[in-house]
C-alpha cells in the first residue's frame, strides 16, 4: 500500500495505484491523478466517463467492464481510447478513485 498527499489530503492507494477509499475522491484529486497518468486537463467528456464509472461502482461495488463502459457511458470506443490512452478502463478507474474494474489485466 502507498500513501500520497494530494491537495493537503492523505490518500491510500493499493499496490496497483487505485485508491482504497473512493469516498476520499474529489474533482481536484481527479485532476491530480490525471496529471500523473499523463492525461492533462480533464474535460466534460472525461467526466462523462468518470461519473459513469463512479455511479456504477456505487451501485454495483465494481467499475464497469470496457464493453459496458463503451455501450452505456455515451462515449464511443474510439473516443474512450483518445481520452484515456493506453488502457482506458484502468486509467479512468484510477482517476475516478475506484478499484480496478473486474476483467482488467
Amino acid at each position: 500500500m502507498t500513501t500520497k498527499t494530494i491537495n493537503d489530503q492523505t490518500i491510500d492507494f493499493d499496490d496497483e495505484g487505485f485508491m482504497t477509499d473512493y469516498t476520499q475522491w474529489s474533482t481536484e484529486i481527479a485532476a491530480a491523478l490525471a496529471e500523473e497518468e499523463g492525461i492533462g486537463t480533464l474535460t466534460d467528456r472525461h467526466f462523462a466517463v468518470i461519473d459513469f464509472m463512479r455511479k456504477e461502482f456505487e451501485e454495483k461495488g465494481s467499475g464497469p467492464s470496457i464493453r459496458r463502459l463503451t455501450k452505456e457511458s455515451g462515449v464511443p470506443t474510439k473516443e474512450l481510447y483518445q481520452l484515456f490512452p493506453g488502457g482506458p478502463a484502468k486509467k479512468a478507474a484510477r482517476i475516478a478513485g475506484i478499484k480496478k474494474p473486474q476483467g482488467c489485466i
